[in-house]
């Protein structure tokens, strides 16, 4: 009897097993093909949009005074806790009306959540601009990076470019995706209110190096785990996995304590050299060096790494259903 009763169990649960398969891609799998297909929508107004206005917001009204620690690390906080409620909040209201409802609500949010084409747009649009001339590459570069670009070479916007892809590869789609898997929709929601919050006031200026400090840290904590695993799933995407190696070296050798994974990671796939000094809000930035071959990068560099950007997703999508399935 009991043999027959563990192989029943075992029935039972690969069928509970599929079934929540089923209930995750019904909304992950359209929200990840709608971005692969369109990007983000510049039609629609983009949540990150009212998250920056929310901080910025809050920022002119703290950010003075004494106490700039202890206020910017409130808000900060208090704005990732509102996001994570209000997306739970609308969930449950929206369960009322059906659970059609819930899903079309999720499927948007986690559209909006990724940022995987936009991204891949965006770099190349970098290596044809610069490609035409060089004052066009600084300007489209300026798009996607924070640092100072009107003195950068061709060689530095195409090594910009690339940093920011092998970055945001984390922050725009493997950690979205490493949230939802633990907390759902709205711990996804949450991530991004997190890497707004980084990206607008967690810098190591003048003007929010004590305001900004504990959105900074926060932000590093939710991509401690996100970055390292794009590392690797990028080096599994590349067939090179002795690089490795390689990852482990140059990773930990960045400023950031997370950005410098996937940075080394394209640098090791590419066999070129990422980092050294950068101007950031006028103030010069001293990175170290992530690889020593200071090659010429070129459009193929650009092609590599799109590549094994969008291997890296694809890997990422099959092991967010697979194990988010076993947590529902």
């Amino acid at each position: 009897m009991d043999g027959a009763d563990n192989e029943l169990r075992d029935i039972l649960f690969m069928m509970s097993y599929f079934i929540a398969i089923g209930v995750v891609l019904r909304v992950l799998l359209p929200a990840w093909l709608l971005d692969r297909l369109f990007g983000d929508p510049v039609s629609l107004s983009h949540p990150v949009i009212w998250f920056g206005k929310m901080i910025a917001f809050g920022e002119k009204r703290l950010n003075k005074g004494s106490y700039k620690l202890w206020k910017g690390g409130t808000m900060s906080v208090l704005l990732i806790l509102f996001v994570y409620s209000v997306t739970i909040g609308i969930e449950y209201a929206l369960s009322f009306l059906g659970t059609p409802a819930v899903i079309g609500f999720d499927i948007i949010c986690i559209f909006f959540c990724l940022a995987g084409t936009t991204l891949i747009k965006e770099v190349r649009m970098v290596f044809e601009a610069v490609d035409r001339s060089l004052e066009e590459g600084r300007i489209q570069v300026a798009r996607i990076v924070g640092r100072d670009t009107s003195e950068l070479s061709a060689q530095e916007v195409r090594t910009a470019a690339l940093e920011t892809l092998a970055e945001n590869l984390s922050d725009g789609v493997i950690a979205p995706l490493f949230w939802y898997l633990l907390l759902g929709v709205p711990g996804m929601m949450a991530y991004k209110m997190v890497n707004t919050l980084d990206s607008m006031i967690g810098y190591h200026s003048d003007r929010y190096l004590l305001f900004g400090r504990v959105a900074a840290r926060v932000d590093d904590v939710a991509n401690y785990i996100p970055a390292r695993l794009t590392a690797f799933l990028m080096v599994l995407a590349s067939g090179r996995l002795k690089l490795l190696s390689f990852v482990k070296r140059y990773g930990r050798e960045h400023a950031s304590p997370n950005s410098g994974y996937p940075e080394a990671a394209l640098a090791g796939i590419l066999n070129c050299r990422f980092g050294g000094p950068h101007h950031y809000f006028g103030q010069l930035f001293t990175k170290p060096y992530i690889g020593v071959n200071e090659r010429l990068l070129d459009t193929s560099d650009m092609r590599m790494g799109v590549a094994v950007n969008r291997r890296a997703e694809e890997m990422m999508i099959v092991l967010t259903v697979c194990l988010r399935a076993l947590l529902i």
